[in-house]
């Protein structure tokens, strides 16, 4: 698979927690952990349980920093 995107951080899922009809999948990457919002179509199409290996791919124009 090829993709635009250039922020492509491996790591595993270590929670899937379904709604109504979004899912919130956090995956550790490092020490830290990256949540996506996406939909429970998409983690049943995906396979996605708790333990698996995935990457948290970033497409973003915009990325804000604040401080204190």
């Amino acid at each position: 698979m090829k993709l635009s995107a250039r922020n492509i951080l491996a790591g595993k899922i270590i929670e899937v927690k379904k709604g109504a009809t979004t899912a919130h999948v956090r995956i550790a990457v490092g020490d830290a952990v990256i949540t996506s919002s996406i939909t429970n179509e998409a983690v049943d199409e995906l396979g996605l349980k708790a333990g698996m290996s995935a990457s948290a791919v970033i497409k973003s124009s915009d990325v804000m920093i604040a401080v204190d």
